[in-house]
């Protein structure tokens, strides 16, 4: 572990504080007038999952936590808790579902994901910037409403709801960019 100034802590990082490790989810630097300037933190707790807003004074120092990330394969899902694969030792573990249950919405059986380890312990996944899932049902096209930008809901293999173009018919295969659920377009695979 190094300790770093707290300016330099960026979103994403793991870093201790109280004997506890936090995931920064967002961070903000505030300089107020002729006051000293300061760090606002929000953090995940990576034991509860819970949130708190944190704020550090510009000179302090916090010890970041090293991450290890993993190319893993989703195999199934146990109850509320999700399987993988290790794609180089073939060790299977389990993630809870609390954690990741949001992400798991993207991640189609057998998709490719990046496991983050904190202490050789599975603690999140990191998803591609863009998946392509097999659209299952959608409402029907209307004929003749050729006004643009005019979308329905569809229903992707994974359960995720998205809006697709009128012409999207149930069966193809969409790309969906897994920051903001849209669709991007047909998939050619």
């Amino acid at each position: 572990m190094a300790a770093v100034n707290c300016t330099e802590v960026r979103k994403g990082m793991v870093v201790k504080v109280d004997e506890t490790d936090f995931l920064v989810v967002d961070r903000q630097h505030i300089t107020p007038g002729n006051w000293r300037g300061m760090v606002q933190m929000k953090l995940k707790n990576m034991k509860t999952g819970s949130i708190v807003q944190k704020r550090f004074g510009s000179t302090e120092r916090l010890e970041t936590v090293f991450l290890e990330n993993k190319p893993c394969q989703y195999l199934y899902q146990e109850g509320k808790d999700f399987v993988f694969m290790d794609n180089v030792s073939y060790e299977q573990f389990t993630l809870p579902g609390e954690l990741i249950e949001e992400d798991m919405k993207f991640v189609p059986p057998n998709g490719e994901v990046q496991v983050t380890l904190l202490d050789d312990k599975a603690i999140a996944i990191e998803l591609p910037a863009s998946v392509t899932l097999e659209i299952v049902d959608s409402e029907p096209s209307i004929r003749g409403d050729t006004a643009t930008n005019v979308t329905k809901k569809a229903k992707c293999q994974t359960g995720l709801e998205i809006k697709v173009p009128q012409f999207i018919e149930v069966g193809e295969k969409v790309k969906v960019d897994t920051r903001t659920g849209e669709f991007i377009s047909r998939s050619k695979e």
